[in-house]
C-alpha cells in the first residue's frame, strides 16, 4: 500500500516539476514585459517588477504597426485553416472510404512526401510564386493551403477509417450520394479531428516566420512573427517591449487552445484507432 502511494507521489512530483519547467519561460516573459529596461537587465534577475510598467503594452505601437501585423496574421491564418480543413477532409474521406484504382499506392506516395524537408522545396515553390506574380502578396501564403497537407490528410483518413462502413451503406440505401455522405455524415462525426487539425494548422501558420520573410517585402503586408523580429532589430528597442509584443502574439493561440481543448484531446484519442 505504501509502495503504491510513494509511486504516485513520485509520478505527481515529476509531472509537476516538468510542468513548472515549461511554465517558467512564460512567467519570465510576463514578468519582463512589465519591467523597466534597467530591471530587465538586472542581475540577479528580479521576478516581480517594481513598479509594474503597464505602458509597455501601449508603447509597442510606437515602434511597429502592431494591429496591422495582427490583422495580417489573423487573415492569413483564417484562410489557411479553412483551406486545410476543406481539402484535407475531402482527401481523407476519399482515401478512407472511396474505392478507386491505385488508392493505396497513391496514398503511400503522398505519405512519402513527408520525408522531403521543407527547405528543399523553398526555391522551387518561390519560382512558382514568382511566375504566378504572387511575390509580396498574401496569395503565396494562403493558396497552397487549398491544395491540402499530408499530415492533415493522414490525420483525417485515420479518423474516417474508424467510422463503421455500415453507417455509409445505410446512407447509400437512403439515396445519399458520396458528397451527401461526406457533408451530412462524415464531417459532423469528424468534429474532434477537424478541431485538432485546425489547432495544429493555426499554430503552424501563426508562428510561421520563414515563408512571410521570403515572400513579403512590403511592411504593410508583414505578419506578427516578422514584425516582432524587426522590432528586435530596432536600434532604440527595449527588451520589455519585445516581451510585451511576444506575449500579445501568444494570446490568440492560448484562447484557441482553451476553447478547443476538449475537441483536441478527443481528436487525438480517436485518431489512429484503425489502420
Amino acid at each position: 500500500m505504501k509502495h503504491g502511494l510513494y509511486q504516485r507521489i513520485a509520478v505527481y512530483a515529476t509531472v509537476a516539476l516538468g510542468g513548472l519547467t515549461m511554465v517558467l519561460p512564460f512567467v519570465w516573459m510576463l514578468s519582463t514585459s512589465l519591467k523597466t529596461t534597467a530591471q530587465s537587465m538586472a542581475f540577479p534577475p528580479e521576478w516581480i517588477p517594481n513598479p509594474f510598467v503597464w505602458e509597455n503594452y501601449t508603447r509597442i505601437t510606437d515602434y511597429m504597426p502592431f494591429f496591422l501585423f495582427l490583422y495580417n496574421s489573423v487573415k492569413i491564418a483564417f484562410f489557411v485553416v479553412f483551406g486545410t480543413l476543406l481539402t484535407c477532409s475531402l482527401a481523407g474521406y476519399a482515401f478512407a472510404k472511396l474505392r478507386f484504382p491505385g488508392r493505396k499506392p497513391l496514398f503511400l506516395l503522398l505519405l512519402s512526401t513527408m520525408m522531403i524537408p521543407t527547405q528543399v522545396t523553398l526555391i522551387p515553390v518561390f519560382v512558382i510564386m514568382k511566375y504566378l506574380g504572387w511575390i509580396n502578396t498574401h496569395y503565396a501564403l494562403i493558396v497552397p493551403a487549398f491544395f491540402g497537407s499530408v499530415f492533415g490528410t493522414f490525420l483525417l483518413r485515420q479518423f474516417f477509417l474508424g467510422i463503421p462502413n455500415e453507417l455509409e451503406d445505410a446512407a447509400r440505401i437512403d439515396g445519399c450520394t458520396p458528397w451527401s455522405i461526406y457533408w451530412r455524415i462524415m464531417l459532423p462525426l469528424a468534429k474532434p479531428s477537424l478541431a485538432t487539425l485546425a489547432i495544429f494548422s493555426f499554430m503552424g501558420t501563426w508562428n510561421d516566420f520563414m515563408r512571410p520573410l521570403i515572400y513579403l517585402s512590403d511592411m504593410t503586408k508583414m505578419t506578427l512573427p516578422v514584425g516582432l523580429a524587426l522590432l528586435a532589430n530596432h536600434q532604440d528597442i527595449r527588451i520589455p517591449l519585445i516581451m510585451a509584443g511576444a506575449l500579445l502574439s501568444l494570446l490568440p493561440i492560448l484562447v484557441l487552445y482553451v476553447f478547443g481543448q476538449k475537441y483536441f484531446v478527443r481528436g487525438i484519442a480517436l485518431t489512429g484507432m484503425k489502420g
